[in-house]
């Protein structure tokens, strides 16, 4: 068996926002920036946007569209190609003694580019569809016991699970897409604003027995308004 393995080193800024609407409803959206391997370029440029419907204290559902701005490569070309998503989620928050989690079930209906080489040039030819399904659990620790965490550090430790529940021929043809491992320190400047640093690992199979391991230094920010 031949094992194609790729490693990389990249870097992330991530900004997640949560605007209060009214009592059942909230506005998300989300900005994402990635580099290329060695931070050299910008890979992906990331827009999320959705509506939030607050069920209860514990169970947010939304519905929104994302869309993201890709480097796609053919042999020494390279060209930035749109990809198109509508995505439903729900989230449960729970707390475990200390612990604050946070699950969430996230769908996807992926509209991907088709690209090919005219002219010298990368180009979109078309578009094909893939759904993905993705499962995500953060928990947060404060660093220092309090009855309300409104303030001061934390430990953040996540993982999210992706794989594709149809057409994943238009991918990678594998069910497993990848697997996001996180690890960070934050600081909850007030009840509405948090400044995070981390390590992801990101493990990402690709075509037959290719996959590549990305090693990425995070940055995020956190507002609930």
């Amino acid at each position: 068996m031949n094992v194609s393995a790729q490693s990389q080193f990249s870097g992330w800024g991530a900004s997640f926002n949560t605007f209060k609407l009214s009592k059942k409803f909230s506005i998300h959206a989300d900005v994402q920036w990635r580099s290329t391997d060695e931070l050299k370029q910008m890979q992906t440029l990331l827009l999320r946007s959705g509506i939030n419907f607050h069920a209860n204290k514990n169970l947010v559902l939304t519905a929104g569209y994302a869309y993201i701005s890709n480097r796609n490569r053919s042999g020494n070309l390279s060209a930035y190609i749109p990809e198109h998503r509508i995505w439903q989620q729900l989230i449960y928050n729970h707390k475990i003694k200390t612990v604050f989690t946070q699950h969430r079930f996230r769908l996807e209906q992926r509209l991907l580019a088709r690209t090919a080489v005219v002219n010298n040039e990368l180009e979109k030819t078309g578009t094909v569809t893939s759904h993905r399904a993705r499962y995500f659990i953060r928990n947060i620790l404060p660093l220092r016991q309090q009855a309300s965490f409104t303030e001061g550090f934390f430990a953040a430790l996540q993982n999210e699970v992706f794989v594709n529940v149809a057409n994943n021929d238009r991918v990678n043809g594998k069910f497993f897409d990848q697997n996001r491992l996180y690890l960070a320190i934050g600081y909850r400047i007030n009840k509405s604003f948090d400044l995070e640093a981390g390590y992801m690992n990101q493990y990402v199979s690709g075509r037959g027995d290719r996959f590549t391991n990305n090693h990425i230094a995070q940055l995020a920010t956190y507002l609930r308004l």
